[in-house]
C-alpha cells in the first residue's frame, strides 16, 4: 500500500469526474509546494529526458528518502508533487521496489499525460530510484 499523503491524493482524484478538474489539482498541489532554492538548480539536479526543465534535489537522512523538486512547467510541478506524496518519508531501502507506475495508474494519469509528459514522468522515477539504490 502507498503512503497516506499518495492515498489522500488516490481519495481525492475519486471525486474528480472531470479531467480537467484533475490536472487542477495535479497543478495546485505544485503550486502548494515551496519552490526549490534556485542554487539547487544545478546541472547534477536536473533531470534529462524531460521536455521542461526539471530538478530533483533528494536527501537521505537516518535511512529516509525526501526529495523537493521543482520545474517550469506548472503540470511537470504537480507532478513532482505527486511522486513525493508517494515516495518521501520512505526507507530509502524500500524506495527502488515502490510500483510508481503501478501506482500512478491509480489516478488514471498514464492515458491523460502526453507522451512527451509520461516519458518526463518516467525519467523523474528513473532518477529517483536510482538515487536510492546508490544510497542504499
Amino acid at each position: 500500500m502507498a503512503s497516506a499523503a499518495f492515498e489522500a491524493i488516490v481519495e481525492d482524484f475519486e471525486f474528480l469526474d472531470e479531467w480537467e478538474d484533475r490536472y487542477r489539482y495535479v497543478i495546485d498541489q505544485g503550486k502548494a509546494m515551496d519552490p526549490l532554492d534556485d542554487a539547487l538548480k544545478v546541472p547534477a539536479t536536473k533531470v534529462d529526458g524531460c521536455a521542461s526543465q526539471v530538478w530533483l534535489h533528494p536527501q537521505i537522512e537516518a535511512g529516509v528518502f525526501r526529495f523537493d523538486g521543482d520545474s517550469d512547467a506548472m503540470i511537470v510541478r504537480g507532478l513532482i508533487a505527486v511522486l513525493r506524496a508517494l515516495y518521501n518519508d520512505e526507507k530509502v531501502s524500500a524506495v527502488p521496489g515502490i510500483d510508481a507506475h503501478g501506482e500512478l495508474a491509480r489516478l488514471g494519469l498514464n492515458d491523460h499525460l502526453s507522451s512527451q509528459r509520461s516519458n518526463g514522468l518516467r525519467a523523474m522515477i528513473e532518477r529517483i530510484r536510482l538515487v536510492a539504490s546508490e544510497a542504499g
